[in-house]
């Protein structure tokens, strides 16, 4: 008698799933990605020397005059367009580059220095540094007024 394979049909669900869910099985629950348009991939890391927050992001083909960062207390965005590529006289075998608007909203697990936060665009890949923001002491005096 045959033994059933329980998991022959598990890459089947798994696309199936990824499909459905917009591609998200399996990523980071830390990165928000919209719907429409596409999902960039994005690595986020903290480093020393000088402690900082770095945000990579991967956007070839993409005008940087359409990207924007926004950074609000731990909340980095990142917004941008990628056009529709040129379809007149051709006939695609294959399309997978996607195209159109995207959102990519990243929550760090630290406080950062929004302004000193940096950017660099070089060979597709966006860098954000965002300095951590130093710790300040909390404790504040409060002065007792007569009644």
């Amino acid at each position: 008698m045959r033994e059933k394979d329980l998991f022959a049909n598990f890459a089947r669900m798994r696309r199936e799933m990824d499909e459905m869910l917009g591609g998200t099985w399996g990523r980071a629950t830390y990165i928000s990605r919209r719907a429409s348009g596409f999902s960039p991939s994005v690595d986020v890391y903290y480093a020393n020397d000088p402690e900082r927050a770095v945000i990579k992001c991967e956007l070839a083909g993409i005008d940087l005059s359409t990207v924007g960062i926004e950074v609000s207390g731990r909340q980095v965005t990142v917004i941008g367009h990628r056009p529709v590529q040129e379809t007149e006289g051709r006939v695609f075998q294959q399309v997978e580059i996607p195209t159109g608007p995207f959102r990519c909203i990243v929550e760090l697990q630290v406080d950062v220095d929004a302004e000193r936060a940096e950017a660099t665009y070089e060979d597709g890949l966006l860098t954000v540094d965002l300095p951590l923001r130093a710790e300040e002491e909390r404790v504040r005096q409060v002065p007792v007024q007569r009644g």
